[in-house]
Order: structure tokens, then C-alpha cells, then sequence
């Protein structure tokens, strides 16, 4: 076999194989050993007449055609590393045709994609959400602890969002009862969207004693009259709202392992604000790293691009099952249809893969280096956090060549966090921003507290 390698892209390469006649011969022994297993031959068991019968009854082209395509790949692998290629998807076959003495093949072989002197970020301002914690956002975590120990209390008016009102309900379809849908004395959140559609603006604004009928349709899960139009009809028997309760230290304390309003203020600010310094640090390299790879001056692969959107949908539609739902569903769900399905996880791979080339350039061109403590941290947290021994997971990666992935997802880490040393965040004044996420305390500290984190109460 003879190949000629010549250029088809900035990363791509035109593999053109010379295969003769003789180097077919093997393979249309296999062929014809299979071939005759698929046809019935007169006076021979199946798989075991000889090839000059099967040419015979197939021909001698399908044969041929058959050795070719059997032959190919085993080919274009020993063609791929005698010419020192690296493909990054499987070689794609351009076009097969007949020669004299032989056939000849053209072979697109995509590589990955390398820059060398990737955008500089020195000098680049970042813009990111504000990272102060204003009282409102205090008042909602608190307003939140209180409603959760909120009290119902009866009043004479008419029921607003946030109340409750206690129901009596029936339905009819086509005149007749619908018992699975009916309910007596049933406590409803008025606003909640829990129930049936329609609900909501039937009873807002009634008091008790009222009745009120709406149309609605029954949601799947009624049995026969799932689906179904039906009339409602509903008897609001009374009117509950919420007493939240006051926020003092008694409170507080009762609640919570806070012993007093201004330590659980102190504290939820402080929980608070270290969440959305880490989340505007994430923001800041996300919105970096997207504009220095919008800036690369590369097209990607088409057959890299395809290759990648593909696992990415391939890995969605797993994630997907896992929950019970298919693809289809899903797809009926959003409203979103397939070409535009697959034009959204295109476009999200391309990014993808503009951010990892980006971030390799960075690793090269600053001569970043992995050392064995910086891996064996990561491998230690792995193993950590699936509750595995560190040597059983360290092995296992080497088996499965998962060490050299992760070494480079180590190293693209330092590159992008090299980048962001180099950048400055700002807010939308324009005015620099202190990233730093502060030290947790550490215990025992006067101004620790074990308290529950914004959000968080104690049952």
C-alpha cells in the first residue's frame, strides 16, 4: 500500500491510499466467507463454499465491493500512523475509485485545532454583577424564615394571592360527575398554579359562602377523563391569610442556632456576600474567556464541530432517560423543534471548543506545567468525593487513560486562571472590583457562628 499526504485545511489532511489488487486478496476471502453465509448455495452448507462459487453467484464486483469495505479501515489506520497523523474524529472516506491494478482512496483526516499565539487578556475589563448585599436581599431570607413559621389565622374579607381559602369542589363532564375530581374541604393557596388551571382567578377575590364555576381541563392522571373539558364548580367555605411572625432575639433564637437578630443579619451577610463573590469570580472568567475565544482567528473543523455537537446531544439525551423523559418528549415540552434543537447545541459546542483551544494556546505558550502534588490533590478530591481509596481511583484512571484528561483539565484550569490574573473585573461604573472571596472563619473564632446559611433554618 502507498499513501500521499497533501493539505485540505489549516487542520485538515487529504490521506490518498494506493491499495493493489494483491493486498485485497485476504479480505475477499472474508468477504466471500461471509457473503455465503447470507446466500443459499446449492450442494454447500452456509459459510463454508469456496469463493469461486460465491463469485460465481454473487459476482465477482459484490465480492470485491464487500473485501473493500471490509479491508478499508485496517488500512487507513496503518496509513494514519505511518504518516504521523492524530485525528481527532474518525477518518472520513471522500471517494473510493477503481484503478488500474488496484483502487485508490481519498481520506479527510481532521486534527485538532492549534494556536499559537492566542489573544493577550492584559489590560481587559470585565464587567460583572454587583457583589454587595444590599438589606433587601437580607429581608428576603428573612421574610423567607418567617413565612416558613408562619401561622393561619381565619378573617372576614375576600381571599387575595398569598391567602388560603377552604373549598368544597365537584366537576362535571357532559353533564355528568366527575368523582376523581372532586374535593371537600380542601385548603388552597390562592396564586399557588397547584391545582387546576383556572382555579386561581375563580376564587381570588371571594369570600365565604361564595360559589363560583369555571371551565378547566383535567390534567392527565384522571383516569378516563384525563384531558377532559370540564365544568367546575367550587364553594368557598373561608378565608385564611398568614401571620408571619415578628423578628426579634427571642424569635431568632427559638428558630435558629443564632442567639440574636443582628447575629443572624451579620451572619446571612456574610454567607451572602462570599455567594456572590464566587459567582461573580465565575462570571468574570466565563465572560473573559468568551471573548478572547470569540477573538481567535481560526474555523474550526466542520467534522470536529459535527463530532462534538453529536456527544453533546448524545450525553443530553442520557441525562434526559435518567429522569424518565425522552429526547421527543422533551423537544414536545419546550416547543422547540429538532433543526433547532441541534442549532442550539451546535452553537454551545463551537463555544466549547474555542474556550478549550484558547486555553491549550495559553497553556503552551506560557509553558505552564503540571507537578505531581497539583494532581495528586485533584485525584485525592475524586476519590474523596466518591468515597473510593485514592490508590483504587489513581489506577483506575491510568487503566483507562482518564490521567491524561484530567492533567489537562488541571492545566487548562491554571490557564484560565493565569488570564484571569491578567484582567481586571469591573462594575457598570467602570470601576474595579475586589474579587477576593475572604477566608472561613475558622472555628472557634469570636466571630463565627454555626448558625444555618441564608436560606437554611434550623427544624
Amino acid at each position: 500500500m502507498q499513501h500521499e499526504v497533501t493539505t485540505a485545511g489549516p487542520f485538515e489532511r487529504l490521506l490518498t491510499l494506493r491499495i493493489e489488487e494483491a493486498e485485497l486478496e485476504d479480505a475477499k476471502n472474508r468477504a466471500a466467507r461471509k457473503l455465503s453465509r447470507e446466500v443459499k448455495l446449492r450442494g454447500f452448507r452456509q459459510g463454508k463454499a469456496p469463493r469461486r462459487v460465491v463469485e460465481a453467484a454473487v459476482g465477482p464486483g459484490a465480492v470485491r465491493a464487500e473485501a473493500i469495505d471490509d479491508a478499508l479501515p485496517g488500512f487507513v489506520t496503518e496509513a494514519v500512523r505511518a504518516a504521523d497523523l492524530d485525528p481527532v474524529v474518525a477518518p472520513t472516506v471522500e471517494k473510493i475509485d477503481d484503478v488500474d491494478g488496484g483502487v485508490e482512496a481519498a481520506i479527510r483526516v481532521t486534527m485538532w485545532p492549534v494556536v499559537e499565539s492566542p489573544p493577550d487578556a492584559a489590560g481587559r475589563k470585565i464587567e460583572v454583577d454587583d457583589v454587595g448585599v444590599g438589606d433587601d436581599e437580607i429581608r428576603e431570607y428573612v421574610d423567607r424564615l418567617r413565612d416558613q413559621f408562619s401561622e393561619l389565622e381565619d378573617v372576614e374579607r375576600s381571599a387575595s394571592t398569598g391567602d388560603f381559602v377552604t373549598i368544597d369542589l365537584s366537576a362535571a363532564h357532559d353533564g355528568h360527575e366527575v368523582p376523581e375530581a372532586a374535593a371537600s374541604g380542601l385548603l388552597y393557596e390562592v396564586g399557588s398554579k397547584s391545582f387546576f388551571p383556572g382555579l386561581d382567578d375563580a376564587v381570588a377575590g371571594k369570600g365565604a359562602g361564595d360559589i363560583v364555576e369555571f371551565a378547566t381541563t383535567l390534567p392527565d392522571g384522571f383516569g378516563d377523563h384525563g384531558g377532559a373539558d370540564v365544568q367546575m364548580r367550587a364553594l368557598v367555605k373561608g378565608v385564611k391569610a398568614k401571620r408571619l411572625p415578628e423578628v426579634t432575639d427571642e424569635w431568632v433564637s427559638d428558630v435558629s442556632e443564632f442567639d440574636s437578630v443582628a447575629a443572624m443579619d451579620e451572619t446571612l451577610r456574610r454567607d451572602l456576600g462570599r455567594r456572590k463573590l464566587d459567582a461573580a469570580r465565575g462570571q468574570f472568567l466565563n465572560r473573559l474567556v468568551e471573548a478572547l475565544a470569540e477573538e481567535l482567528d481560526l474555523e474550526l473543523p466542520e467534522a470536529l464541530v459535527r463530532a462534538e455537537t453529536e456527544a453533546a446531544i448524545h450525553d443530553f439525551s442520557h441525562r434526559l432517560e435518567d429522569q424518565g423523559m425522552s429526547i421527543e418528549q422533551y423537544m414536545q415540552f419546550s416547543g422547540l423543534a429538532p433543526d433547532a434543537l441541534v442549532a442550539d447545541f451546535r452553537t454551545g459546542a463551537e463555544r466549547s471548543l474555542r474556550t478549550r483551544i484558547l486555553l491549550e494556546a495559553v497553556v503552551t505558550a506560557e509553558g505552564l506545567e503540571l507537578d505531581d502534588a497539583e494532581y495528586d490533590d485533584m485525584v485525592a478530591r475524586i476519590a474523596a468525593g466518591a468515597e473510593r481509596p485514592v490508590d483504587e481511583v489513581r489506577d483506575q484512571f491510568v487503566a483507562t487513560g482518564q490521567d491524561k484528561s484530567l492533567a489537562g483539565d488541571i492545566l487548562r484550569r491554571k490557564a484560565l486562571d493565569l488570564l484571569g490574573e491578567r484582567a481586571t473585573p469591573i462594575d457598570a461604573a467602570g470601576n474595579p472590583v475586589d474579587l477576593t472571596v475572604p477566608e472561613e472563619p475558622e472555628p472557634g473564632d469570636d466571630d463565627d457562628d454555626t448558625g444555618p446559611g441564608p436560606g437554611e433554618v434550623d427544624e
